[in-house]
């Protein structure tokens, strides 16, 4: 184990991150270093930005993958080297919003008409104004 891991351990246990996040962040860690062929330690963020790059555009991650990758480079920059970055050095991908669905009036009819008993309409309208709602506050946010 090399002493930049054990560091790196060291202060993932401190903070208490589970046994899931110090494995994706450790694989994380290890993929940074293998594409530069370097420590870690001797990298900055112009590699970053360039690792990151190459994240999207030839292993075509989804930015949540990206996401995660970066929070571990950050761990690693920030909490166990204690390098100054900002924010702006290491950012995070923008992630997509997904639009919910939303049922269409002939939908509605449809589900209401297949309901047989009241409480199945009870229920059918509950439904249609709870999902209703979830789009109004989604597309509020």
């Amino acid at each position: 184990m090399t002493h930049l891991r054990k560091l790196m351990l060291d202060e993932l246990q401190r903070r208490n991150y589970s046994q899931n996040t110090v494995r994706a962040y450790i694989h994380a860690i290890e993929d940074f270093a293998k594409y530069f062929h370097r420590s870690p330690d001797r990298l900055g963020p112009e590699h970053i930005r360039e690792y990151q790059v190459h994240l999207f555009r030839d292993c075509k991650l989804s930015p949540g993958t990206i996401e995660g990758r970066t929070a571990a480079l950050r761990f690693l920059f920030v909490k166990t080297l204690r390098r100054p970055y900002l924010p702006d050095h290491i950012p995070f991908p923008k992630r997509q919003r997904r639009m919910p669905t939303v049922l269409s009036q002939e939908e509605v009819t449809r589900l209401i008409a297949a309901s047989r008993s009241a409480i199945s309409t009870a229920n059918a309208w509950s439904f249609m104004f709870a999902r209703a709602r979830v789009a109004v506050i989604a597309t509020s946010c």
